[in-house]
């Protein structure tokens, strides 16, 4: 299995995916539970059928991307919340996030999702340019302003 290769995880990828997760958030210096605290927590997680992880690379995972998928009155299918993509530094732009990206979008059309989304900080040109570059929209066609994030800590 070549980097860009992808394939589903399954809940023995429990302890690889938590500690993907946990180097994305210590990368970015966002406060994280442990590894071993996301391998139990995705343990978990991976055997929902709501819940999707896709890896890259072969028998030692290089990136990752974690999708929810929740019911909305607004289609016939899911909507998809793209969690998390993350690739480890040393292999970006290879295409690896790429590949992880069109599995996603190709898997949530599968299950006929009607729309995905993915927050994104905004002074992260870098990425919000790899979501542009694949389609992806923060100002509705026929507007001119932004749609915005909002959050609280429970």
């Amino acid at each position: 299995m070549s980097e860009a290769e992808v394939r589903t995880a399954t809940p023995a990828d429990a302890g690889v995916v938590g500690r993907l997760l946990w180097d994305f958030n210590t990368e970015f210096e966002t406060p994280t539970p442990s590894a071993e605290e996301f391998a139990t927590r995705f343990a978990r997680l991976l055997a929902l059928d709501e819940v999707v992880v896709l890896l890259s690379g072969g028998a030692d995972p290089t990136g990752f991307a974690y999708l929810t998928l929740r019911p909305a009155p607004y289609y016939d299918g899911p909507l998809a919340q793209l969690e998390e993509l993350y690739v480890q530094p040393h292999l970006r732009d290879q295409g690896i996030g790429t590949a992880l990206l069109e599995r996603a979008l190709e898997m949530c059309r599968e299950r006929n999702a009607g729309e995905m989304h993915i927050n994104v900080d905004e002074e992260d040109t870098d990425t919000r340019r790899f979501y542009e570059r694949h389609g992806f929209l923060n100002i509705l066609p026929g507007s001119d302003y932004r749609m915005l994030f909002y959050e609280i800590e429970l």
